[in-house]
Formats: C-alpha cells, sequence, structure tokens
C-alpha cells in the first residue's frame, strides 16, 4: 500500500501497534490490562511484547501488589 512502506518493521503487526497505541496515551499500563483490551491470549501477547522490549520501545517495572506479581510497560522512546 501507498506510504507505508517506510513504516517501522518493528510496527508492522496489528498486535504491536496496538500495544504501542494503548502506550502513547496511557503513562504505566498494566499486563492485564493489554492483554483484556486487545483480546489476547498470555502467549500472543508475550511474544509481541518481548519483540518490543528487544528493540528497546518498552520500559518494564515489575513489582508485587500484596502477594501477587504485576508487570506493567510504558513507552521508552
Amino acid at each position: 500500500m501507498k506510504g507505508f512502506d517506510k513504516l517501522n518493521k518493528a510496527f508492522d503487526s496489528r498486535v504491536r501497534l496496538g500495544v504501542m497505541s494503548i502506550l502513547v496515551v496511557n503513562d504505566w499500563v498494566k499486563y492485564g490490562d493489554l492483554k483484556e483490551r486487545l483480546s489476547l491470549t498470555d502467549g500472543n501477547l508475550a511474544s509481541h511484547i518481548a519483540s518490543l522490549e528487544k528493540l528497546s520501545y518498552l520500559e518494564v517495572r515489575k513489582e508485587f501488589v500484596g502477594k501477587r506479581p504485576q508487570t506493567s510497560y510504558k513507552i521508552s522512546k
């Protein structure tokens, strides 16, 4: 398609583009919220998150809330 030839290959996936779109308008977003908003399985979201992390597009925060682990993300670039 015309105009999309210069799109960064990191965002050629609908899922990765969706993740970044959510993070552009929010500061920190929990993994579970991304999963719910994008209607994805754990495995599908995890693989796309890993790709974005590898390219340094995401900052990750892991913490415990009570006794439960919680992972959140925000845009790093």
